[in-house]
């Protein structure tokens, strides 16, 4: 039974911040994939970030989906992993995935910057 005032779809920016994030998610999954093929050229530092990114993503995406409590303070989280990632994928400038990628973390930690903001 829906309790009154609650509604079962969730709002455009909450939806837009969702789809950045699991946007995000894959992009650094196929960057670690094209890293781990490079071999000894990628560098921890990269492979840590996209780890951290990649799960901190789909986690983050999950509770804006279930409406968690948490939902705000994983959003500041996943802003912070973002950026740490689009940092790390700038040091690989001749390599067009990671651009992209940079560029996908960069659009997530704004876009979940604004929720957690609008959260507060």
């Amino acid at each position: 039974m829906q309790q009154p005032g609650t509604t079962t779809t969730l709002s455009k920016e909450m939806q837009d911040c969702v789809d950045a994030c699991m946007s995000c998610h894959s992009i650094c999954e196929e960057s670690m994939s094209s890293c781990l093929q490079m071999g000894g050229q990628a560098q921890m530092q990269i492979m840590r970030a996209l780890m951290d990114c990649t799960e901190i993503t789909r986690i983050c995406a999950d509770m804006m989906m279930r409406r968690s409590p948490m939902a705000a303070e994983m959003c500041r989280m996943c802003a912070r992993a973002c950026d740490m990632c689009a940092e790390a994928c700038m040091g690989m400038p001749e390599d067009p995935l990671m651009m992209r990628c940079a560029e996908s973390c960069r659009r997530c930690a704004e876009m979940c910057r604004t929720m957690a903001g609008a959260a507060a």
